[in-house]
Protein backbone atom coordinates (compact mmCIF):
# COMPACT_ATOMS: atom_id res chain seq x y z
CA UNK A 1 0.00 0.00 0.00
CA UNK A 2 1.46 3.31 -1.07
CA UNK A 3 1.51 5.69 1.80
CA UNK A 4 0.70 9.41 0.87
CA UNK A 5 3.04 12.77 1.72
CA UNK A 6 0.20 13.96 4.76
CA UNK A 7 0.35 17.76 4.74
CA UNK A 8 0.90 20.27 6.76
CA UNK A 9 -2.30 22.32 8.39
CA UNK A 10 -0.70 25.30 9.67
CA UNK A 11 2.49 25.49 8.50
CA UNK A 12 2.27 28.90 9.87
CA UNK A 13 2.82 27.73 13.59
CA UNK A 14 3.90 24.18 12.62
CA UNK A 15 6.84 25.58 10.87
CA UNK A 16 7.91 28.24 12.78
CA UNK A 17 11.45 28.86 13.10
CA UNK A 18 12.58 27.79 17.00
CA UNK A 19 13.73 31.44 18.11
CA UNK A 20 10.13 32.86 16.18
CA UNK A 21 8.38 30.08 18.21
CA UNK A 22 10.45 30.83 21.37
CA UNK A 23 9.33 34.30 21.32
CA UNK A 24 5.65 33.93 20.86
CA UNK A 25 5.93 30.81 23.34
CA UNK A 26 6.81 33.55 25.98
CA UNK A 27 4.58 36.32 24.96
CA UNK A 28 2.21 33.73 25.76
CA UNK A 29 3.83 32.28 29.06
CA UNK A 30 3.87 36.08 30.25
CA UNK A 31 0.48 37.12 29.35
CA UNK A 32 -0.62 33.65 30.96
CA UNK A 33 1.01 34.47 33.98
CA UNK A 34 -0.62 37.96 34.68
CA UNK A 35 -3.54 36.45 33.75
CA UNK A 36 -4.22 34.20 36.06
CA UNK A 37 -2.93 36.64 39.04
CA UNK A 38 -6.34 38.25 38.04
CA UNK A 39 -8.30 35.52 37.42
CA UNK A 40 -7.94 32.89 39.34
CA UNK A 41 -8.06 32.88 43.61
CA UNK A 42 -5.82 29.73 43.71
CA UNK A 43 -3.24 30.71 40.86
CA UNK A 44 -3.34 34.43 43.18
CA UNK A 45 -2.05 32.78 45.91
CA UNK A 46 0.61 30.02 44.61
CA UNK A 47 2.01 33.42 42.46
CA UNK A 48 2.10 35.63 45.14
CA UNK A 49 5.54 37.15 45.56
CA UNK A 50 6.77 35.28 42.37
CA UNK A 51 8.24 37.31 39.78
CA UNK A 52 6.96 37.81 36.43
CA UNK A 53 8.86 35.74 33.84
CA UNK A 54 11.57 37.79 31.67
CA UNK A 55 12.60 34.78 29.54
CA UNK A 56 11.50 31.23 29.19
CA UNK A 57 14.57 30.09 31.26
CA UNK A 58 12.22 31.86 34.44
CA UNK A 59 9.60 28.96 33.36
CA UNK A 60 11.49 26.99 35.82
CA UNK A 61 10.78 29.10 38.87
CA UNK A 62 7.10 29.05 38.41
CA UNK A 63 5.31 26.82 40.66
CA UNK A 64 3.68 23.25 39.25
CA UNK A 65 0.55 22.23 39.27
CA UNK A 66 -0.94 18.81 39.54
CA UNK A 67 -3.91 16.09 39.46
CA UNK A 68 -4.55 16.42 43.57
CA UNK A 69 -4.79 20.83 42.72
CA UNK A 70 -7.75 20.22 40.40
CA UNK A 71 -9.55 17.21 42.61
CA UNK A 72 -9.24 19.77 45.40
CA UNK A 73 -10.49 22.27 43.21
CA UNK A 74 -13.23 20.07 41.87
CA UNK A 75 -15.55 21.25 40.27
CA UNK A 76 -14.27 24.86 38.99
CA UNK A 77 -12.14 26.20 41.22
CA UNK A 78 -9.89 26.62 38.73
CA UNK A 79 -11.89 28.91 36.39
CA UNK A 80 -10.51 31.97 34.85
CA UNK A 81 -13.58 33.15 33.25
CA UNK A 82 -16.97 33.47 34.40
CA UNK A 83 -19.65 30.54 33.98
CA UNK A 84 -21.53 31.75 31.93
CA UNK A 85 -18.55 32.20 29.20
CA UNK A 86 -18.35 28.52 29.40
CA UNK A 87 -19.48 26.74 25.98
CA UNK A 88 -18.55 22.80 27.59
CA UNK A 89 -17.30 20.97 30.25
CA UNK A 90 -15.25 17.00 29.50
CA UNK A 91 -14.54 15.20 32.62
CA UNK A 92 -12.34 12.54 33.26
CA UNK A 93 -13.77 8.86 34.68
CA UNK A 94 -12.94 9.48 38.15
CA UNK A 95 -12.42 5.42 38.59
CA UNK A 96 -9.06 6.49 40.81
CA UNK A 97 -10.98 9.47 42.71
CA UNK A 98 -12.87 12.81 42.09
CA UNK A 99 -13.21 13.23 38.33
CA UNK A 100 -11.14 15.65 36.83
CA UNK A 101 -13.23 18.68 34.81
CA UNK A 102 -12.24 20.02 31.62
CA UNK A 103 -14.25 23.37 30.93
CA UNK A 104 -14.03 25.18 27.51
CA UNK A 105 -14.84 28.55 26.07
CA UNK A 106 -15.82 28.64 22.68
CA UNK A 107 -12.09 30.43 21.77
CA UNK A 108 -10.93 26.53 23.63
CA UNK A 109 -13.19 24.74 21.63
CA UNK A 110 -11.70 26.56 18.52
CA UNK A 111 -8.11 25.68 19.72
CA UNK A 112 -9.57 21.86 20.80
CA UNK A 113 -10.47 21.83 16.75
CA UNK A 114 -7.84 23.35 15.12
CA UNK A 115 -4.86 21.19 17.28
CA UNK A 116 -6.87 18.03 16.63
CA UNK A 117 -7.18 18.85 12.53
CA UNK A 118 -2.83 19.09 12.62
CA UNK A 119 -3.02 15.92 13.98
CA UNK A 120 -5.66 14.14 11.84
CA UNK A 121 -3.42 15.97 8.83
CA UNK A 122 0.33 14.22 10.64
CA UNK A 123 -1.28 10.99 10.47
CA UNK A 124 -2.54 10.72 7.09
CA UNK A 125 -5.82 12.39 6.88
CA UNK A 126 -7.04 14.15 4.11
CA UNK A 127 -9.74 16.98 3.83
CA UNK A 128 -12.35 14.92 2.23
CA UNK A 129 -11.50 11.99 3.50
CA UNK A 130 -13.63 9.31 5.45
CA UNK A 131 -12.56 9.16 9.22
CA UNK A 132 -14.48 6.77 11.31
CA UNK A 133 -14.44 7.93 15.31
CA UNK A 134 -14.26 5.15 17.40
CA UNK A 135 -12.98 6.64 21.15
CA UNK A 136 -15.78 7.02 23.42
CA UNK A 137 -18.55 10.04 23.04
CA UNK A 138 -19.87 12.25 25.80
CA UNK A 139 -17.52 13.37 28.93
CA UNK A 140 -14.48 11.87 27.67
CA UNK A 141 -12.80 13.78 25.61
CA UNK A 142 -11.61 11.44 22.62
CA UNK A 143 -14.81 11.43 20.63
CA UNK A 144 -15.67 14.80 20.11
CA UNK A 145 -12.54 16.27 20.15
CA UNK A 146 -11.77 13.98 16.94
CA UNK A 147 -14.89 14.89 15.51
CA UNK A 148 -14.06 18.52 15.95
CA UNK A 149 -10.67 18.14 14.16
CA UNK A 150 -12.55 15.99 11.57
CA UNK A 151 -14.92 19.57 10.88
CA UNK A 152 -11.91 21.65 10.86
CA UNK A 153 -9.97 19.97 8.61
CA UNK A 154 -12.99 19.30 6.34
CA UNK A 155 -12.58 15.54 6.62
CA UNK A 156 -15.73 13.32 6.89
CA UNK A 157 -16.25 11.89 10.69
CA UNK A 158 -18.44 9.00 11.30
CA UNK A 159 -19.62 8.97 14.60
CA UNK A 160 -19.54 5.68 15.44
CA UNK A 161 -18.01 6.13 19.24
CA UNK A 162 -16.66 3.07 20.91
CA UNK A 163 -18.01 -0.80 21.39
CA UNK A 164 -20.72 -2.40 19.27
CA UNK A 165 -17.93 -4.37 17.02
CA UNK A 166 -20.21 -6.24 14.60
CA UNK A 167 -21.04 -2.34 13.42
CA UNK A 168 -17.85 -0.50 13.51
CA UNK A 169 -16.30 -3.56 11.35
CA UNK A 170 -19.90 -3.00 8.71
CA UNK A 171 -19.19 0.49 8.33
CA UNK A 172 -15.81 -0.12 7.62
CA UNK A 173 -16.35 -2.56 5.15
CA UNK A 174 -19.17 -0.53 3.59
CA UNK A 175 -18.43 2.96 3.49
CA UNK A 176 -14.39 4.21 2.13
CA UNK A 177 -13.44 5.07 5.51
CA UNK A 178 -9.58 6.27 4.73
CA UNK A 179 -8.78 6.73 8.85
CA UNK A 180 -9.62 5.41 12.27
CA UNK A 181 -9.16 6.92 15.74
CA UNK A 182 -9.39 4.45 18.65
CA UNK A 183 -7.83 3.07 21.60
CA UNK A 184 -4.61 1.08 20.62
CA UNK A 185 -6.37 -2.10 22.63
CA UNK A 186 -9.67 -1.20 20.78
CA UNK A 187 -7.94 -1.04 17.09
CA UNK A 188 -6.30 -4.63 17.98
CA UNK A 189 -9.78 -6.17 19.18
CA UNK A 190 -10.87 -4.49 15.27
CA UNK A 191 -8.10 -6.07 13.50
CA UNK A 192 -8.59 -9.51 15.24
CA UNK A 193 -12.08 -10.54 14.03
CA UNK A 194 -11.35 -8.99 10.65
CA UNK A 195 -8.52 -11.29 10.55
CA UNK A 196 -10.44 -14.29 12.50
CA UNK A 197 -13.80 -13.69 10.28
CA UNK A 198 -11.61 -13.57 7.02
CA UNK A 199 -12.81 -10.46 6.21
CA UNK A 200 -11.69 -7.37 5.40
CA UNK A 201 -12.13 -3.07 5.99
CA UNK A 202 -12.75 -1.51 1.98
CA UNK A 203 -10.18 1.48 2.25
CA UNK A 204 -8.96 1.69 5.83
CA UNK A 205 -4.97 3.03 5.32
CA UNK A 206 -4.12 5.35 9.01
CA UNK A 207 -5.20 4.31 12.29
CA UNK A 208 -4.62 6.92 15.00
CA UNK A 209 -4.20 5.88 18.54
CA UNK A 210 -4.51 6.86 21.98
CA UNK A 211 -5.76 7.33 25.22
CA UNK A 212 -3.94 4.71 26.54
CA UNK A 213 -0.17 3.27 27.42
CA UNK A 214 1.05 1.14 24.29
CA UNK A 215 4.40 0.25 22.77
CA UNK A 216 5.97 0.30 19.73
CA UNK A 217 5.84 -3.94 19.63
CA UNK A 218 1.83 -3.10 20.06
CA UNK A 219 2.04 -0.63 17.08
CA UNK A 220 3.72 -3.13 14.97
CA UNK A 221 1.24 -5.96 15.29
CA UNK A 222 -2.02 -3.57 15.02
CA UNK A 223 -0.40 -2.45 11.48
CA UNK A 224 0.72 -6.22 10.92
CA UNK A 225 -3.30 -7.45 11.25
CA UNK A 226 -4.86 -4.33 10.05
CA UNK A 227 -3.02 -3.40 7.51
CA UNK A 228 -2.44 0.45 8.29
CA UNK A 229 -0.09 2.80 8.98
CA UNK A 230 -0.45 3.71 13.33
CA UNK A 231 0.32 6.93 14.54
CA UNK A 232 0.27 7.92 18.21
CA UNK A 233 -1.67 10.75 19.81
CA UNK A 234 -1.28 12.27 23.26
CA UNK A 235 -2.90 14.65 25.29
CA UNK A 236 -4.97 14.60 28.70
CA UNK A 237 -8.37 16.37 29.88
CA UNK A 238 -5.88 18.82 31.94
CA UNK A 239 -4.71 20.32 29.37
CA UNK A 240 -7.41 20.25 26.32
CA UNK A 241 -7.80 16.79 25.67
CA UNK A 242 -6.10 14.90 22.66
CA UNK A 243 -4.09 16.24 20.08
CA UNK A 244 -1.38 17.79 22.61
CA UNK A 245 1.34 16.36 20.56
CA UNK A 246 1.31 13.78 17.48
CA UNK A 247 3.45 11.55 15.12
CA UNK A 248 3.65 12.63 11.58
CA UNK A 249 4.09 9.64 9.22
CA UNK A 250 7.85 9.94 9.55
CA UNK A 251 7.39 8.31 13.00
CA UNK A 252 10.01 9.86 14.39
CA UNK A 253 7.99 10.89 18.00
CA UNK A 254 5.23 13.08 18.57
CA UNK A 255 4.80 16.66 17.99
CA UNK A 256 4.02 18.67 20.49
CA UNK A 257 1.59 22.13 19.39
CA UNK A 258 4.41 24.11 20.66
CA UNK A 259 2.27 27.36 19.86
CA UNK A 260 -0.67 26.26 22.73
CA UNK A 261 1.19 24.01 24.85
CA UNK A 262 4.84 24.88 26.53
CA UNK A 263 6.60 21.30 27.18
CA UNK A 264 9.27 21.21 29.91
CA UNK A 265 11.17 17.72 30.93
CA UNK A 266 11.88 17.55 34.71
CA UNK A 267 13.56 14.83 37.01
CA UNK A 268 10.50 13.09 38.85
CA UNK A 269 12.67 13.11 42.17
CA UNK A 270 13.74 16.57 41.99
CA UNK A 271 11.35 18.36 39.40
CA UNK A 272 14.63 19.97 37.95
CA UNK A 273 14.66 20.31 34.10
CA UNK A 274 16.74 18.28 32.49
CA UNK A 275 18.65 18.15 28.93
CA UNK A 276 17.02 17.13 26.08
CA UNK A 277 17.44 13.36 25.01
CA UNK A 278 17.06 12.26 28.86
CA UNK A 279 13.80 10.32 30.31
CA UNK A 280 11.69 12.48 32.97
CA UNK A 281 8.44 13.30 33.48
CA UNK A 282 6.34 15.56 31.30
CA UNK A 283 5.66 18.94 32.21
CA UNK A 284 2.79 21.30 30.37
CA UNK A 285 1.68 24.24 30.46
CA UNK A 286 -1.42 25.53 28.66
CA UNK A 287 -0.24 29.16 26.78
CA UNK A 288 -3.47 29.73 25.21
CA UNK A 289 -6.70 27.98 26.94
CA UNK A 290 -8.90 30.60 28.70
CA UNK A 291 -11.29 28.86 30.83
CA UNK A 292 -9.41 26.38 32.97
CA UNK A 293 -5.30 27.79 32.15
CA UNK A 294 -2.74 25.40 33.54
CA UNK A 295 0.27 26.01 34.86
CA UNK A 296 3.37 23.72 34.61
CA UNK A 297 1.14 20.34 35.35
CA UNK A 298 3.39 17.54 36.34
CA UNK A 299 1.72 14.85 33.86
CA UNK A 300 3.39 12.13 35.66
CA UNK A 301 3.85 10.64 32.25
CA UNK A 302 7.65 9.55 31.51
CA UNK A 303 9.69 10.23 28.15
CA UNK A 304 12.05 12.37 26.18
CA UNK A 305 12.12 15.42 24.19
CA UNK A 306 14.43 16.43 20.97
CA UNK A 307 14.07 20.09 19.47
CA UNK A 308 15.82 18.87 16.08
CA UNK A 309 14.05 19.63 12.60
CA UNK A 310 12.02 16.66 11.78
CA UNK A 311 12.21 15.62 8.09
CA UNK A 312 8.12 16.08 7.94
CA UNK A 313 9.14 19.88 7.67
CA UNK A 314 7.85 20.69 11.31
CA UNK A 315 10.18 22.58 14.11
CA UNK A 316 8.47 21.71 16.76
CA UNK A 317 9.80 19.48 19.65
CA UNK A 318 8.61 16.12 19.77
CA UNK A 319 8.43 13.76 22.28
CA UNK A 320 9.04 9.71 23.00
CA UNK A 321 7.15 7.17 23.61
CA UNK A 322 6.42 6.76 27.22
CA UNK A 323 8.05 4.09 28.88
CA UNK A 324 5.55 4.55 31.37
CA UNK A 325 3.77 6.69 34.21
CA UNK A 326 5.04 7.16 37.44
CA UNK A 327 1.12 6.83 39.22
CA UNK A 328 1.83 3.05 37.21
CA UNK A 329 5.22 2.05 38.16
CA UNK A 330 5.35 -1.34 40.36
CA UNK A 331 7.13 -1.91 43.27
CA UNK A 332 7.44 -5.31 43.50
CA UNK A 333 9.95 -6.73 46.22
CA UNK A 334 11.91 -3.29 45.94
CA UNK A 335 12.13 -3.40 42.32
CA UNK A 336 10.24 -0.75 39.95
CA UNK A 337 8.47 -2.40 37.16
CA UNK A 338 6.60 -0.65 34.44
CA UNK A 339 3.94 -2.44 32.23
CA UNK A 340 5.16 -1.00 29.58
CA UNK A 341 8.37 -2.80 29.95
CA UNK A 342 6.79 -6.36 30.59
CA UNK A 343 4.46 -5.35 26.68
CA UNK A 344 8.02 -4.66 25.54
CA UNK A 345 9.67 -7.98 26.22
CA UNK A 346 6.69 -10.44 25.60
CA UNK A 347 6.14 -8.80 22.06
CA UNK A 348 10.18 -9.99 21.68
CA UNK A 349 8.32 -13.64 20.73
CA UNK A 350 6.25 -13.85 17.50
CA UNK A 351 4.38 -16.46 18.86
CA UNK A 352 2.76 -14.17 21.96
CA UNK A 353 0.57 -12.10 20.95
CA UNK A 354 -0.50 -8.17 22.67
CA UNK A 355 -3.36 -9.66 24.51
CA UNK A 356 -1.52 -10.00 28.69
CA UNK A 357 -2.40 -8.90 31.74
CA UNK A 358 -0.22 -8.72 34.83
CA UNK A 359 -1.52 -9.90 38.52
CA UNK A 360 0.32 -8.69 41.58
CA UNK A 361 -0.63 -10.58 45.00
CA UNK A 362 0.81 -10.23 48.77
CA UNK A 363 0.36 -13.99 50.48
CA UNK A 364 0.62 -14.56 53.85
CA UNK A 365 4.38 -14.94 54.28
CA UNK A 366 4.61 -11.03 52.78
CA UNK A 367 6.32 -11.88 49.60
CA UNK A 368 4.80 -9.98 46.69
CA UNK A 369 4.07 -12.70 43.55
CA UNK A 370 4.14 -11.34 39.89
CA UNK A 371 2.17 -13.63 37.62
CA UNK A 372 2.18 -12.57 33.50
CA UNK A 373 -0.75 -13.83 31.69
CA UNK A 374 -0.43 -14.51 27.99
CA UNK A 375 -2.07 -15.01 24.77
CA UNK A 376 -0.29 -17.03 22.20
CA UNK A 377 -0.92 -16.43 18.58
CA UNK A 378 -2.98 -18.80 16.84
CA UNK A 379 -0.83 -21.37 15.19
CA UNK A 380 2.08 -20.48 17.18
CA UNK A 381 4.78 -23.23 16.85
CA UNK A 382 6.86 -24.25 19.91
CA UNK A 383 6.87 -27.94 20.56
CA UNK A 384 7.10 -27.98 23.81
CA UNK A 385 4.66 -25.64 25.40
CA UNK A 386 6.26 -26.02 29.07
CA UNK A 387 9.74 -25.19 28.07
CA UNK A 388 8.40 -22.61 25.62
CA UNK A 389 6.84 -20.49 29.10
CA UNK A 390 10.02 -21.61 30.86
CA UNK A 391 11.93 -19.20 27.83
CA UNK A 392 9.45 -16.10 28.33
CA UNK A 393 9.65 -16.29 31.73
CA UNK A 394 13.66 -16.11 31.75
CA UNK A 395 13.48 -13.38 29.49
CA UNK A 396 11.00 -11.16 31.29
CA UNK A 397 12.79 -11.44 34.71
CA UNK A 398 16.18 -10.81 32.79
CA UNK A 399 14.45 -7.12 31.48
CA UNK A 400 12.84 -6.55 34.72
CA UNK A 401 15.24 -7.73 36.54
CA UNK A 402 12.51 -9.12 39.33
CA UNK A 403 11.19 -13.32 40.09
CA UNK A 404 7.97 -14.18 38.17
CA UNK A 405 5.42 -16.53 36.20
CA UNK A 406 4.30 -16.80 32.84
CA UNK A 407 0.86 -18.29 32.27
CA UNK A 408 0.34 -18.85 28.70
CA UNK A 409 -3.27 -19.03 27.23
CA UNK A 410 -5.47 -20.22 24.63
CA UNK A 411 -6.17 -17.36 21.96
CA UNK A 412 -9.56 -15.54 22.88
CA UNK A 413 -8.85 -16.41 26.38
CA UNK A 414 -8.50 -12.44 27.82
CA UNK A 415 -11.28 -10.76 28.03
CA UNK A 416 -10.96 -7.83 25.32
CA UNK A 417 -12.29 -4.21 25.97
CA UNK A 418 -14.62 -2.72 23.52
CA UNK A 419 -15.52 0.25 25.16
CA UNK A 420 -12.56 2.37 27.39
CA UNK A 421 -9.61 1.42 28.36
CA UNK A 422 -7.84 -1.72 28.48
CA UNK A 423 -6.76 -2.98 31.72
CA UNK A 424 -3.86 -4.98 32.16
CA UNK A 425 -2.63 -4.79 35.76
CA UNK A 426 -4.29 -6.38 38.72
CA UNK A 427 -2.98 -5.33 41.56
CA UNK A 428 -4.43 -7.40 44.58
CA UNK A 429 -2.42 -6.26 47.14
CA UNK A 430 -4.30 -2.95 47.83
CA UNK A 431 -7.44 -5.09 47.99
Amino acid sequence: MAQRTAAIFQPEFETLERHALEALQFERLQSLVERLRDANAIYRERLRGVAAPRSLDDLARLPFSTKADMRDAYPLGLLAVPERELARIHASSGTTGTPTVGAYTRHDLAVFGEVMARSLAAGGIAPGDMVQVAWGYGLFTGGLGAHGGCEKLGACAIPASSGNTARQMQLLEDLPVIGIGATPSYALVLAERFRNERRRPRSLRYAICGAEAWTPELRASIEDTFGVVATNIYGLTEIIGPGVAQECLEKRGMHVQEDHFLAEIVDPDTGLPVPDGTRGELVLTTLTREAMPVLRYRTRDLTARTRERCSCGRTTARIDWFTGRVDDMLVIRGVNVFPSAVEHALLAFAELTPNYRIVVERPPNGLDTMLVEVEYAPGAAFDDRERFAAQVTHRLAEALLVSLEVQLLEPGTIERIEAGKAKRVYDRRTL
